[in-house]
């Protein structure tokens, strides 16, 4: 898969592009099928809602499936990341986003450069994320919300670091944006929020600020989300590095491997 100079424009333009039904209906299955059997598996890479029992996000998966091992080498995903980063990748990040009917919590609006800058000392922007939407996204379940072009400017807060790096696997507080900074934000940007079916495949930068609201729906919506980085801007933390679910620890450079994601099931991830 290839993008084209309108897409490349245009995600360079917004911080972030849409493409539809990249991920047949069977892949999909499959993929969820994954996550399905990765949530049952407890442990810190399991992350719960915090009033309830149901999942609300999982790491490192693809350590643990062979579908999601096999996806991150897919040439859908890192052949459009090596067209956008240019340089040798590995993959930084791997974590599914669940938000469960009627009980999925709001994710709060954010800059993930930032949240690594802090956390990981994580020398510059160089990353992209590569979201796959595992359910159908409306506007009822929770869909994610961009500010187009907020990216161009940089960094809208620069943060602050804490005396005690902080392992959470979500955003500290310090780096979350204000009620005023995203007043701002939106009155200059204004706000998209893509709509797709199960497949789609939605790159953004790591600068462009993004959130989303809880799921007061009856359907589901799981996101996918591959954060490749380039191997010249590996992270370089001051104190110990944060756990291997949360930041990937091997940075051999990714090379392009399709494999039929929809037979790999019952294997195990090498």
């Amino acid at each position: 898969m290839r993008l084209n100079d309108e897409q490349v424009g245009l995600f360079r333009d917004q911080g972030f592009l849409l493409v539809e039904s990249v991920f047949d209906g069977k892949e999909v299955d499959a993929l969820r099928e994954a996550f399905r059997r990765d949530g049952l598996i407890p442990g810190e890479q399991r992350i719960m809602e915090e009033h309830g029992d149901t999942v609300r996000a999982v790491y490192s998966s693809h350590r643990r499936q062979p579908e999601f091992a096999a996806l991150v080498r897919s040439s859908r995903l890192l052949g459009p990341a090596h067209q956008l980063l240019h340089e040798d990748l590995y993959l930084y990040q791997f974590k599914v986003n669940a938000k469960p009917p009627f009980t999925g919590d709001l994710w709060a609006w954010h800059q993930d450069y930032l949240a690594w800058k802090v956390a990981d000392n994580l020398p510059a922007p160089r990353l992209l994320n590569v979201g796959l939407y595992l359910d159908d996204v409306t506007e009822f379940n929770g869909p994610l919300i961009f500010i187009p072009g907020s990216h161009r400017n940089g960094l809208v807060s620069e943060g602050r670091r804490r005396e005690q790096r902080s392992e959470q696997h979500l955003d500290p507080d310090d780096i979350r944006l204000t009620e005023s900074q995203m007043a701002g934000l939106v009155q200059e940007h204004g706000m998209q929020s893509p709509k797709c079916p199960a497949g789609s495949v939605v790159f953004f930068d790591p600068e462009v600020v993004h959130g989303s609201a809880p799921n007061m729906s009856p359907f589901p919506r799981k996101l996918l989300i591959a954060t490749y980085n380039q191997v010249a801007n590996q992270p370089r933390p001051v104190n110990e590095p944060r756990p291997e679910y949360l930041i990937c620890r091997d940075t051999t450079p990714l090379r392009t491997a399709d494999e039929p994601l929809d037979s790999l099931a019952g294997g195990g991830a090498k």
